[in-house]
């Protein structure tokens, strides 16, 4: 039969009794009549045709259906069969009299338990039915009633049994229920039906207590078993339900619910250890030998008077416990707190203690830093904290622990104040020192407790424990002032309170430095940026603090510190400064001081010859020597108390365990100032060496910098280390990038740099000097000087080789070359930088030499000389690789016609008379389209006919830019004198 949705219907629900399953239910559409009323005419409704009657069927038609649905023989046989089975065979094989499957039985009455358990809820206010025996499913209707009735438990003892039944009532009247055909429809919770009517009940009444009585009026208890009954069975009713009691006591009892959390140490096994102690590598690393070989174990339990319950989420609003005095019970029934107990658990999921399981671990590590930075919060919330200790455990402190940390400015340094409490113990700072750079845990207090120093002090405390030291005098804790910036984020971070004067609290940004007039006696021009660090050195002197001035190369550190030194001068001290560099830049550094700081007294503190005696040091300004000298003569100039020590190219000193750096270090000297190029090289050890030079202490031991910055910024890119790695070293070291300063610099900028012969190259030198002066001038006086150019070309050719390479006319050569050392090393400087350098050599022979280097050390490079077929190719390699940092140019095939703006370096490596034709090499970076200055380097052999070459080119500047074409003709312009002059 078909009910037609056009038509007035209503949906029913009705109970059957199923042969396996006992009562199940089903949905029907019924169809009315025209007085409203429900007539025969019914259809099975289901998610397959809910959605006809979707006009007549609300929200819980919808679900009721569903979950009706679920418990169809169809879907139980796909849910919980083998495929191999019908439904049929399923069925038959399961439920068979003699063979049944009764755990799969067993599993099946479970599922349709908690259907029902969902479906009953839902039945109220919708109409409900018995189904009749011919199908009807509206045989007999069952009231839904809306209330909940009440069960009353009773238990009758007397002297040879206990009676034990239940009363309900319904609306406060007794439900007379038994020996009525009342039934069970579902355990948990129960709902029952009496009388046509649908009860279910208040406290969650399990259907299973109700069962027995349907047909019975009580149940005895036999005297034998009295007291094991009791205390299994009744104390669980009384715990759970209201029970009237006859024969025995029950007393109903109220306390404060006090929460409190425990903590237990459990050993754990070493792998477990390393997994969940040392998750965080820095842990490990604080970590002592000993601690940690345990976890702690977190439960929570609520004390009401002298009872304490463990936490359950799941908990009865009562515990009850069963008392025996002779022959009598008496129950114990403490009413629990349960809006109070989930709120305290609540509390504690919320601070990352999740203990809805009944306990927590934590490796000791994580526990006591949970503790640390929640005591206050438990505290404030009344949750006490006990450890609950077996025999041989240790006794922690589990109190709160605090730190107070004042800072205040004194002369020369900060004087530190502190008070570390752990609860009413106050601890010595110095032996919180001690034990957190030993990197241990534990200590005992006075009163026997162990206690252990919050993880979180280790991380924000231990930079300032390792800089910290005792006054010489007054014994009491200090602080270097260069330590300004750990002061600062100290103070940031609110770790410390800090007293300072305005003077250095405005400066602790070293943002704001005072401009300082030039010295009158420096005859140079310093552009804006060069000023600029002028100010920050007088700035650095003022404060008696150390720098590392490392702006790129080219940008004028040299000028930068000449004219402080001359500074220095005016302001009347006396004593000399020392300059300590790489042996190439001696004379480099000459030349400069004579140029810019004429009044500056000079000593070259080089060579074999050299007097060593420190008195000769009065009489001078400066003192230039290098880092071989440094080393060789420490004991001799370590004795000498300089104004300044001065290293340039400091990265020779960024080894901390060489003989330069440790000579350097034990130098004395009222200020000290690094100037490097690059600063960092390799490694952020780098920056120790340097910066330990500069303001000794300032990143503390050599172990600690590597463990508290190497490691984690290397390894780990951990960018807070970065950042205060930044911080402590900003004030103290001034790098600018010649992208920073542009707008600062003139389009181009040419330095000269002069190398050193080595000892044997100067040798082969002099001798061939010597050999072709005496054939020219002999030549010259036999057939004039206009026969003998040839000679003089092919011997200023070869005198320039020398001065360049041995190697370019004596392969067998296997000494070094002054020049060819210092060109690399200005070569990797560039590149190391990020920067492109052409590099060009009128001799193929010479960059030969470059290549044959650069292939020895797989180094890429781009090269062009007159036999280069694909010209365009190696340009635009040039222009467009990245990992292509130099270029080999022949001056000759190279030196026009080409476009290489990628370049910010042109280094001429054997400079001549002809000063257009190395502009127009210049000229290749230097062009339309570059937007960079660029940096020319001419490299000039110290004593060779290069640099005498020089000082002709200012005294025929006319010829050389005018007249002159061709190296011929400028020979043809040298007279007796000159080429005299060239060759002495």
């Amino acid at each position: 039969m078909n009910v037609s949705p056009a038509q007035p219907f209503k949906i029913v629900y009705s109970l059957l009794n199923h042969e396996h399953w006992g009562s199940m239910m089903e949905a029907f559409v019924v169809q009315l009549d025209a007085k409203g009323q429900l007539t025969l005419l019914n259809q099975s409704i289901s998610n397959k045709n809910a959605q006809e009657f979707a006009t007549g069927l609300e929200k819980t038609d919808f679900e009721l259906i569903k979950l009706i649905d679920s418990s169809h023989q169809e879907v139980l046989w796909k849910k919980f069969s083998p495929k191999k089975y019908t439904p049929s065979e399923f069925f038959l094989r399961t439920y068979d009299p003699q063979k049944g499957d009764k755990a799969m039985q067993e599993l099946i009455g479970n599922y349709l338990e908690k259907l029902k358990a969902e479906i009953m809820p839902l039945l109220r206010q919708k109409r409900f039915f018995i189904m009749g025996n011919d199908g009807n499913p509206i045989w007999q209707e069952i009231e839904v009633l809306p209330e909940k009735a009440t069960v009353l438990f009773h238990f009758m003892r007397n002297e040879d049994s206990t009676h034990y039944f239940p009363t309900i009532k319904y609306a406060n009247q007794k439900i007379d229920f038994q020996y009525k055909n009342a039934f069970i429809l579902c355990n948990e919770p129960a709902w029952m039906v009496c009388e046509n009517k649908l009860y279910h009940f208040e406290k969650e009444v399990d259907g299973k207590k109700l069962l027995p009585f349907l047909k019975k009026k009580f149940i005895v208890i036999p005297k034998k078993i009295e007291e094991d009954y009791y205390r299994k069975f009744v104390t669980s009713i009384v715990t759970f339900f209201d029970v009237y009691a006859k024969g025995f006591e029950i007393r109903s009892e109220a306390y404060h619910c006090q929460p409190v959390l425990s903590v237990s140490e459990v050993l754990i096994e070493q792998k477990h250890l390393q997994t969940a102690l040392f998750a965080h590598e820095n842990q490990s690393q604080m970590a002592d030998e000993n601690f940690g070989e345990s976890e702690l174990v977190f439960g929570l339990a609520f004390k009401y008077g002298k009872y304490t319950f463990r936490f359950d989420s799941f908990s009865a609003k009562a515990n009850v416990s069963m008392e025996k005095q002779g022959d009598d019970y008496i129950f114990h029934k403490v009413r629990r707190d349960l809006n109070s107990e989930r709120e305290k658990m609540t509390i504690l999921k919320n601070l990352g203690l999740d203990l809805r399981t009944g306990r927590f671990a934590l490796s000791k590590t994580e526990a006591f830093a949970w503790l640390q930075e929640n005591m206050k919060t438990l505290t404030q919330n009344g949750i006490q904290v006990v450890q609950t200790i077996t025999e041989n455990q240790k006794k922690y402190f589990l109190g709160y622990s605090s730190f107070e940390l004042n800072i205040q400015e004194g002369n020369d340094w900060f004087d530190i104040h502190s008070k570390v409490l752990f609860g009413e113990f106050e601890i010595p700072f110095i032996q919180l020192k001690e034990l957190i750079l030993r990197k241990k845990r534990e200590f005992t207090l006075p009163n026997g407790e162990i206690a252990i120093i919050p993880e979180a002090w280790f991380s924000q405390y231990a930079a300032l424990l390792m800089f910290i030291e005792p006054h010489t005098e007054t014994n009491q804790l200090m602080l270097k002032k260069h330590h300004l910036a750990l002061v600062q984020e100290l103070q940031e971070d609110n770790l410390a309170k800090v007293l300072m004067g305005r003077k250095l609290e405005k400066l602790r940004d070293f943002e704001e430095i005072e401009e300082t007039p030039i010295p009158k006696g420096f005859l140079g021009t310093l552009r804006p940026y060069q000023k600029a660090g002028y100010d920050w050195m007088q700035f650095l002197n003022k404060y008696q603090f150390g720098g590392c001035l490392a702006d790129d190369m080219g940008l004028g550190k040299t000028v930068q510190t000449l004219a402080l030194l001359q500074s220095q001068k005016e302001l009347g001290v006396q004593k000399p400064s020392l300059i300590i560099m790489p042996t190439s830049l001696i004379y480099n550094w000459q030349l400069e001081a004579q140029k810019f700081t004429p009044n500056l007294r000079v000593l070259r503190y080089t060579g074999t010859q050299r007097e060593k005696n420190f008195q000769q040091f009065q009489n001078h300004d400066l003192i230039l020597t290098s880092y071989g000298i440094a080393r060789i003569d420490h004991e001799l100039l370590e004795k000498y108390n300089f104004h300044y020590i001065i290293l340039d190219e400091s990265q020779a000193i960024k080894n901390p365990s060489s003989h330069i750096t440790k000579a350097v270090l034990e130098l004395n000297g009222k200020h000290r100032l690094a100037l490097t190029g690059t600063p960092l090289e390799n490694s952020t050890l780098d920056l120790w060496s340097q910066l330990s030079f500069t303001n000794p202490g300032l990143l503390g031991s050599q172990s600690f910098f590597k463990n508290e910055f190497v490691i984690p910024i290397e390894k780990k890119n951990d960018e807070k280390k970065t950042q205060r790695l930044f911080n402590i070293i900003k004030p103290f070291m001034l790098r600018r990038h010649k992208s920073q300063v542009a707008k600062d610099l003139p389009p181009k900028i040419e330095h000269i740099h002069y190398a050193e012969m080595t000892e044997e190259q100067e040798q082969q030198y002099e001798q061939t000097k010597s050999e072709f002066r005496n054939a020219i001038l002999s030549q010259i006086e036999n057939e004039g000087i206009n026969k003998a150019q040839m000679m003089v070309l092919q011997g200023l050719t070869k005198l320039r080789q020398l001065a360049n390479h041995p190697k370019m006319i004596d392969k067998e050569y296997e000494g070094k070359s002054g020049k060819f050392e210092d060109i690399l090393d200005k070569m990797e400087t560039v590149v190391e930088g990020g920067h492109k350098v052409l590099v060009f050599s009128q001799f193929v022979k010479h960059l030969d030499i470059f290549r044959a280097y650069l292939n020895h050390k797989n180094v890429s490079y781009a090269y062009l000389d007159g036999n280069t077929q694909n010209r365009q190719a190696e340009v635009e390699r040039f222009q467009n690789d990245k990992n292509i940092g130099i270029f080999l140019i022949s001056l000759k095939a190279g030196g026009t016609g080409l476009n290489l703006t990628a370049a910010e370096y042109v280094f001429i490596l054997d400079p001549w008379w002809n000063p257009a034709v190395e502009a127009q090499a210049v000229d290749r970076a230097h062009r339309i389209g570059q937007d960079k200055t660029v940096f020319t380097y001419k490299f000039i052999t110290k004593g060779s006919v290069e640099e005498k070459i020089l000082a002709l080119q200012k005294n025929k500047q006319r010829l050389a830019n005018e007249l002159i074409t061709t190296e011929d003709g400028f020979v043809k312009s040298l007279t007796k004198a000159d080429l005299l002059s060239l060759l002495e």
